[in-house]
């Protein structure tokens, strides 16, 4: 892919993986993604962030179609994790930097990671400001979004702000730039990124966005290290990271199941039907269909999620079983949980899953419902009913 000029005299030299479908072994990423690095053309040609280990020529290609890879001064490490850190060493080994910036953190990383004492480390932090000639580099650290040594860098000069992961989709695309596709699917994409792996640091985004508010930065650029550039709608993408940081819930419940013979199903389809007849917007999810993380897309803006499984020796089915762990981890807050399912001879499931949505800190206001083994017009009313009662809850909460 061709470099592109995304400012006077810095450009996006970053690779694009077309062929991406697992984001870090926990996520979906269907439509791929980008690994985004930017270089600077200054006095201090700079180097921001680099590319997964395998695509290391790749962007040794694009920083050769700008310059010769030995001009190369500075690099900054906004984020040491393998998918923005893995060429480093490729490129220290060619480039010989003077400096490497990065976090105290960063260092304790990149130490770790690729365990060369000797590299030119320069740690920055909040108050650090490096001359580059004609620009400079602000940094602000921002420890736990969504790793320890997370920071932003910010080109006052060109309005430019580089938010490693903050604000970033995974989508692989010859566009660049937030006004280059269409906007809803751009920000559907966020919003399943800060779900996934944002989402447990919902107070650390919410602190972060007062911070840069309070640095009095002027930006009008803001160029993730995954995805598209934001040129155009920054006001979109900043008011969906306030709206998912807050937790703020729509009238909708998310209902997520793994079924054996198909009565989870139906108990499903049907606490649905009390749902919606009660207003509230519902997401049916089969496990079986849908990845957790793509569940938990639907879910990062749901007030209620209700879970079910038929009961499998003494307990859950194991789509389930790896579903709550997940969501567990990802620390949703605030929300309305219940949970259902059918049995043939014990039918402890509902019960098992109410107890992982309790230590989840999920507020539980009906007691766990199970049909035993084929539902009937008359259980099924049970079912519709559940759903009605959750949604006057749902309604309540958002009142």
């Amino acid at each position: 892919m061709a470099v592109l000029k995304i400012k006077e005299n810095v450009y996006w030299v970053g690779v694009i993986d077309w062929n991406l479908r697992n984001f870090h072994g926990y996520s979906l990423a269907d439509k791929g993604t980008t690994y985004n690095a930017y270089l600077v053309l200054d006095e201090k040609i700079t180097l921001f962030d680099t590319v997964p280990e395998k695509f290391k020529l790749d962007l040794y290609h694009q920083i050769q179609q700008l310059i010769k890879i030995e001009d190369i001064d500075y690099i900054v490490v906004n984020h040491v994790e393998p998918d923005h850190s893995g060429a480093l060493p490729f490129i220290i080994e060619k480039a010989k930097p003077e400096k490497i910036f990065c976090s105290t953190m960063g260092k304790k990383a990149l130490l770790d990671h690729y365990h060369n004492p000797n590299w030119p480390y320069e740690v920055v932090n909040n108050e650090t400001v490096i001359s580059l000639g004609k620009k400079s580099i602000k940094f602000m650290e921002t420890r736990m979004l969504h790793w320890p040594d997370s920071m932003f860098s910010f080109i006052p000069e060109d309005k430019l702000l580089i938010s490693n992961d903050g604000f970033g989709q995974n989508i692989a695309s010859t566009e660049r730039f937030d006004d280059e596709l269409e906007l809803e699917l751009i920000l559907a994409e966020a919003k399943h990124y800060y779900a996934n792996i944002i989402l447990p640091y919902s107070s650390i985004v919410q602190k972060t966005l007062e911070n840069v508010q309070n640095a009095g930065w002027d930006i009008d650029m803001i160029a993730p290290d995954h995805g598209l550039i934001w040129r155009s709608h920054l006001d979109k993408i900043i008011n969906l990271y306030k709206d998912l940081s807050a937790q703020k819930l729509k009238h909708k419940a998310v209902i997520v199941y793994d079924t054996m013979w198909q009565s989870t199903e139906k108990m499903a389809k049907t606490i649905a039907e009390g749902l919606v007849s009660q207003q509230i917007s519902v997401k049916i999810m089969s496990l079986k269909s849908y990845h957790h993380s793509d569940v938990m897309g639907e879910v990062v803006d749901a007030a209620a999620i209700i879970c079910g499984s038929p009961t499998h020796n003494n307990s859950m089915m194991p789509l389930m079983a790896d579903f709550l762990t997940y969501m567990k981890g990802l620390k949703p807050v605030g929300r309305i949980g219940a949970s259902f399912g059918s049995f043939g001879w014990s039918g402890e499931a509902p019960k098992h899953i109410a107890q992982i949505l309790e230590e989840a800190k999920f507020e539980l206001p009906l007691e766990p419902l199970k049909i035993k083994n084929v539902p009937t017009h008359e259980t099924l009313a049970k079912c519709k009913e559940m759903g009605k009662a959750l949604a006057l809850e749902i309604k309540k909460k958002l009142s």
